[in-house]
């Protein structure tokens, strides 16, 4: 495969991944679907998961992968990029895409280890309350579904939040791996050429 089909495969790629992204991270501000959720603090208490306002998702795995999908897909097609010059701008695109997926890949796992924001309580603390039950389960409580009934509202929100942040890690981790691949990529094609033709 030639550097230009590669590149065209990646940046395909990563159009969707940045989609999925942007939509899990969006999803994640109505927990349960429910919108009551994103603007109830009348307390002062949020009730949205704080990595959810990192928006990991958008911004990290959406808008920092999206933005070099674009150049890398135009240095698959015929035109100003499918050069050597393009393939070169490409390894620094993609670079700024690793980056973006760390980004992403770091709130979806601090998501899943801290757990999601609710109105909870259990035995040993009998009043519901709102806050982070699981911030010092160091994960733990994704392997015993009995503590994720301590959530009481919003309803399934464990499940909900889990999930959501799974999907995100999963993205963000492709994303990573296709960005270090365009990187690897461009350089072929800055050294080599893009199978285009038109040096």
């Amino acid at each position: 495969m030639c550097t230009g089909k590669c590149s065209k495969f990646i940046a395909v790629s990563l159009y969707v991944l940045a989609a999925v992204s942007v939509v899990c991270n969006i999803m994640l501000f109505f927990p349960d679907f429910d919108t009551s959720f994103a603007a109830d603090d009348r307390d002062g208490k949020d009730r949205i998961t704080e990595e959810v306002k990192y928006m990991g998702g958008f911004i990290g795995g959406g808008i920092m992968v999206l933005i070099p999908a674009i150049h890398i897909h135009l240095t698959s097609s015929k035109g100003c990029c499918n050069n050597r010059c393009g393939m070169f701008l490409s390894i620094g695109f993609a670079a700024a895409g690793v980056a973006g997926a760390l980004y992403s890949l770091s709130v979806a796992a601090l998501g899943l280890a801290n757990g999601p924001t609710c109105l909870w309580s259990n035995l040993y603390h009998p009043i519901p309350t709102w806050g982070t039950p699981f911030a010092n389960s160091n994960g733990s409580y994704l392997g015993d579904k009995d503590m994720w009934k301590w959530c009481r509202i919003p309803e399934n929100v464990v499940e909900f939040n889990v999930a959501l942040f799974s999907t995100l890690l999963v993205a963000a981790g492709v994303e990573l791996v296709l960005c270090a691949i365009q990187m690897v990529n461009g350089l072929f094609g800055c050294l080599c050429g893009t199978c285009s033709g038109k040096e």
